[in-house]
């Protein structure tokens, strides 16, 4: 629900302090609420969560947004959009205050020509990303929303944030009144 990659924010920071001109690996911070990347236009920065938690999302024609998972420290956003050279396929905003490592797309352009251990971590997380979505796809498949909604009710318990119902439905594909409804009968 939640998704961390500590190898590869170590491997961020390893190449942001060694960095001999400080411009290809810069911090930049968001506050709750902002979006690091917005469906359908083009990244401008390929970005490492240094800290806090996103949301990944669609929105889709009828302006119902789905979300797709839950982003942590350690995550990379904007590289498929890189790779394949395309708009960015989803939003990505914080719901916490954020701070990432922007990456220039020069820079990181060379580093997928060059570095062996980038294009490893990046098998990982593709990778990572299949199986993740095919387990949650059974798991929605194969067990109630009840399930579900105490699994994400766990995570924000454990995380110390706070979810919108707005949130919760969409990351489990309802409608909120139908998440009202199952939270009413379940005296949650």
């Amino acid at each position: 629900m939640l998704r961390t990659n500590e190898s590869f924010l170590q491997y961020i920071e390893q190449l942001y302090h060694s960095q001999p001109r400080k411009e290809d690996i810069i911090e930049r911070s968001f506050t709750k609420g902002k979006k690091l990347l917005v469906q359908n236009e083009k990244p401008s920065k390929v970005m490492l969560i240094k800290s806090g938690i996103t949301k990944c999302f669609f929105t889709e024609e009828n302006d119902k947004a789905f979300i797709v998972e839950f982003l942590g420290k350690g995550e990379i956003l904007g590289e498929i959009e890189l790779i394949r050279n395309i708009p960015c396929l989803c939003n990505i905003e914080a719901i916490t205050d954020v701070e990432v490592y922007a990456i220039a797309i020069p820079y990181f352009s060379e580093l997928v020509r060059s570095s062996l251990e980038l294009n490893n971590l990046l098998l990982s997380v593709f990778a990572e990303r299949i199986v993740n979505t095919s387990s949650r796809a059974s798991y929605q498949q194969l067990y109630t929303i009840e399930n579900s909604l105490s699994k994400l009710l766990e995570l924000q318990s454990k995380q110390e944030i706070e979810l919108s119902k707005e949130d919760i439905a969409a990351y489990l594909g309802i409608t909120v009144r139908s998440l009202n409804r199952v939270m009413k009968e379940k005296h949650i």
